[in-house]
């Protein structure tokens, strides 16, 4: 059960990794990040903190699969809690954002993957 929880978690790490790249690209999905500052697409800087996003995400994602016993990983345990501790900053902040669209989309899905990550974690 914990790999398949690790496995949901890293699926939805590619999705927001997908997300962050539509946004590099100029989707005009800025009401739903950073914020919600800006409603179209992003400025230049706001897509540069969206290509920083992309290997964070990365990171989180082989982290936690590698603290579930994904073959070929063996990262240090103390990877998985990093993981652990950055999505739950990112919950916190999704909670917390001004941004109405983005609080309702993101504050859910990253609650949820807090939850998955320390499932995984204290297995």
């Amino acid at each position: 059960m914990i790999v398949q929880i690790a496995h949901l978690y890293a699926s939805t790490c590619l999705a927001i990794v997908f997300f962050e790249v539509a946004l590099i690209a100029g989707a005009p999905l800025g009401a739903y990040t950073q914020g919600g500052k800006h409603e179209g697409a992003l400025p230049l800087s706001g897509r540069l903190v969206a290509a920083t996003s992309v290997p964070v995400v990365l990171f989180n994602a082989l982290a936690i699969l590698s603290a579930a016993g994904f073959p070929g990983l063996g990262w240090p345990v103390w990877t998985g809690w990093l993981a652990f501790v950055v999505q739950a900053m990112t919950a916190v902040l999704n909670l917390l954002t001004p941004s109405r669209p983005e609080r309702a989309v993101w504050a859910p899905v990253t609650l949820v993957m807090t939850a998955m990550a320390l499932v995984v974690m204290t297995a």
